[in-house]
C-alpha cells in the first residue's frame, strides 16, 4: 500500500490528507471540522504541505521519477514495517514568530503590513499538527490574538479610507480601543481615538479615552502629557458635538463585517473557526475577518493534535462498536456463548 494511502487511513488531520497529496478530503475534513468553505487562501499551502513531505529521485533522464514519502520523526531505528505520519512544514514555533513580526509592525504603525501576518496566520492554523494538549490550547489562544488583531487593523484601515464621515471616523476609531490588544498597541489605539475625538470637539468621548489611557500608565511621557492636557479641557466643557453610535459604559463586542457595536443581550452569530462576532443577517456569509469559514455553521470544533499511536481516530469508535455488535450475534446463533 503506498506511505499516502496510509496517512490517509491513520489520520483524521487535515494537513496529513494534504500531505498525502488528497485535497478532497482535506477539505471535507475542515468544512466538518471549522465550517470553512472558501479555500482559495489555503492553496499554496495544501500545495507546500504535499511537496514538502515528498522527495523525487531520478536515475537517468529516461527513467520515470520516483516518489519517496519523507515521514515525521523518523530515525534509523525505526521500523521498516511501521509508517510514520508525514514530515509537515509548518510549526507552532514559526506562528510565534510570525506574530512577533506582526507585533513589530503594529508597534511601527505599518497596520497593512501588520494585518497581512496576522491574516497568513489565520490561514495557516487550520493545516497546523502539534503533539500535546498544551500546544493545543496554545493554537486555540493563538487564534483569539489574531482575530482581535485581524478585527482591529481592518477597522482603522477602513477609518483611514474615510473622508467626508467624520461621526464614523470616530466610531471606529472608539471600537479600535475594545479590541483585545498589547498594552502598547492599545495606547496608540486610545491616544489615536482621543485625538480624533478631540479635534471633533466630542470632549466627553475624548475624556474617556483620555482617562483609559492614563490608567495603562504610559510609559512614553508625550501620551500621558497630551491625555492630561485633553482631559482638562474636556472638564471645563464635558459635552459632545456629535453622538456616535457608541456606549462605553455598556459592554459589547464589535461586528466583523458592519462594524457596528453588539451591546450585551443583543443576538448574535459567530464564526464556527476564528470565533468573530456578527450581527444576525451576516449569518451564512463568508467571515470576513477570517476569510474562510461560514457565519454560523455548524463544525465538531479545530482537531490539531497527533493521534496517539494504536488509538482509534474520530469516527473509528462506532464502526468497532458494530463490529462487536455482529460478532456476539453470531457467537449466539451459534451457541458459542
Amino acid at each position: 500500500m503506498p506511505v499516502s494511502q496510509i496517512w490517509i487511513q491513520k489520520s483524521s488531520l487535515a494537513a496529513d490528507h494534504a500531505a498525502a497529496g488528497n485535497f478532497d478530503t482535506a477539505m471535507r475534513l475542515l468544512n466538518r471540522q471549522l465550517g470553512i468553505k472558501n479555500f482559495t487562501p489555503l492553496k499554496s499551502i495544501f500545495l507546500d504541505l504535499h511537496t514538502s513531505s515528498h522527495s523525487y529521485l531520478r536515475a537517468f533522464s529516461s527513467a520515470p521519477v520516483i516518489s519517496l514519502a519523507v515521514e515525521r520523526g523518523w530515525s534509523e531505528s525505526s521500523s521498516p514495517n511501521v509508517r510514520g505520519p508525514p514530515a509537515l512544514p509548518f510549526k507552532l514555533s514559526q506562528l510565534d514568530e510570525k506574530l512577533k513580526a506582526g507585533y513589530k509592525s503594529t508597534t511601527a504603525g505599518k497596520f497593512t503590513d501588520a494585518l497581512k501576518t496576522f491574516t497568513s496566520i489565520l490561514h495557516t492554523i487550520p493545516l497546523i499538527v502539534v503533539e500535546s494538549r498544551r500546544e493545543v490550547d496554545d493554537v486555540k489562544e493563538l487564534i483569539i490574538i489574531v482575530k482581535e488583531y485581524v478585527l482591529g487593523l481592518q477597522m482603522e484601515l477602513k477609518r483611514r479610507e474615510i473622508k467626508d464621515n467624520p461621526a464614523r471616523q470616530q466610531e471606529l476609531a472608539a471600537y479600535f480601543t475594545h479590541c483585545n490588544l498589547q498594552t502598547p498597541h492599545l495606547r496608540l489605539a486610545l491616544l489615536n481615538a482621543m485625538t480624533v475625538c478631540y479635534k471633533a470637539k466630542n470632549l466627553a468621548t475624548a475624556a474617556n479615552f483620555a482617562r483609559r489611557l492614563l490608567e495603562t500608565n504610559p510609559t512614553v511621557e508625550n501620551q500621558a502629557k497630551t491625555a492630561r492636557q485633553v482631559l482638562a479641557a474636556a472638564e471645563k466643557n464635558m459635552t459632545d458635538a456629535t453622538q456616535l453610535n457608541y456606549d462605553f459604559r455598556n459592554p459589547f463586542v464589535v461586528c466583523g463585517a458592519t462594524y457596528v457595536p453588539i451591546y450585551r443581550g443583543q443576538k448574535d452569530a459567530s464564526c464556527p473557526y476564528c470565533t468573530a462576532r456578527f450581527v444576525p443577517n451576516q449569518e451564512g456569509q463568508l467571515c470576513t475577518v477570517c476569510d474562510l469559514a461560514v457565519v454560523g455553521a455548524d463544525a465538531s470544533g479545530l482537531l490539531c493534535e497527533l493521534d496517539p499511536r494504536g488509538s482509534p481516530r474520530p469516527g473509528q469508535a462506532p464502526r468497532l462498536y458494530e463490529r462487536l455488535q455482529r460478532y456476539l450475534q453470531i457467537a449466539y446463533q451459534h451457541n458459542i456463548m
